[in-house]
């Protein structure tokens, strides 16, 4: 096997927006993202209390995270991603649908909702596992 499959079995629920299983060829390279919030180069929180400009912004960093280490966000295989509790979750999806999105079957997504973030005033953060086939 030389590419990586995201698979979606019978017997688990079949969505579009997600898939269960991630297999990863021997020889691929593995990327992990730490957890990214929504603050700028120098760590100032950006968005303010709009959960939809934060999740644009994390995404952005987990992109530019990727960069460095030649992926992009196409390679990502798996994505985690916290909430702040009381914000509008479908907010930030829609917000994070375009860097989640690929052709064929997407990347596997955990998501959770936490009593709070690290950074004061963060209501996202997002890590991910990206692998490359060169």
């Amino acid at each position: 096997m030389d590419t990586i499959t995201l698979l979606r079995p019978d017997g688990l629920v079949s969505s579009p927006a997600f898939s269960h299983v991630a297999v990863v060829p021997p020889g691929a390279t593995t990327i992990h993202v730490g957890g990214q919030n929504a603050v700028d180069a120098t760590g100032a929180l950006v968005g303010g209390d709009d959960v939809a400009a934060q999740t644009r912004r994390v995404m952005e960093n987990v992109a530019t995270a990727l960069a460095a280490a030649g992926a992009t966000l196409a390679d990502v295989v798996s994505w985690t991603i916290l909430f702040a509790q009381g914000v509008d979750v479908g907010a930030a999806y829609a917000a994070a649908a375009p860097s989640l999105a690929r052709e064929g079957a997407p990347p596997l997504v955990t998501a959770a909702v936490v009593s709070g973030l690290a950074v004061p005033g963060a209501l996202v953060e997002a890590s991910a596992v990206a692998a490359v086939v060169r």
